[in-house]
């Protein structure tokens, strides 16, 4: 399938198998969820946890614990504000906003900012339909100056 923004074609990942056994040597899923708080406590983001996790040799969190990081965050109460993905294009837009501030010829970026603002639209409905985010959720960046730094 091709993507929406430019007209190249993505490349296709191989799945893991379904019903995967856990590795063994791992730790268990509680200290694997107490690894994963301490983390978030820290302040990261799930996707950083899972890659921490990766590097400290949890390869799979979810056939450990039978739950993704995500879940086991907003169970313990610190899951984000904002889905991340979300999080992420606000806060690209943002720096795009600051970038144009100061280069307001920069064309090409003015066109990124456009198609960034448009997937945060797509984004936010997405999240809107499935609960994650209010329906009167609205996109305003000015609310959102805090995610610069």
């Amino acid at each position: 399938m091709a993507r929406m923004h430019a007209r190249t074609k993505g490349k296709s990942a191989s799945q893991r198998p379904a019903g995967r056994p856990v590795p063994e040597g791992s730790p268990s899923a509680k200290q694997v969820e107490e690894e994963i708080l301490l983390l978030a406590k820290q302040g990261h983001s799930p996707s950083y946890i899972g890659t921490l996790l990766k590097e400290k040799g949890i390869l799979d969190v979810k056939a450990i614990t039978q739950k993704k990081v995500s879940v086991i965050l907003s169970e313990h109460g610190l899951s984000l504000e904002l889905p991340e993905d979300l999080r992420n294009l606000i806060q690209k837009a943002i720096m795009l906003r600051k970038h144009l501030k100061e280069n307001h010829k920069d064309q090409p970026a003015k066109r990124g900012l456009t198609l960034t603002e448009a997937k945060i639209q797509r984004v936010a409905k997405h999240h809107k339909s499935t609960n994650k985010l209010p329906t009167s959720w609205k996109y305003d960046w000015k609310q959102f100056n805090y995610l610069a730094e």
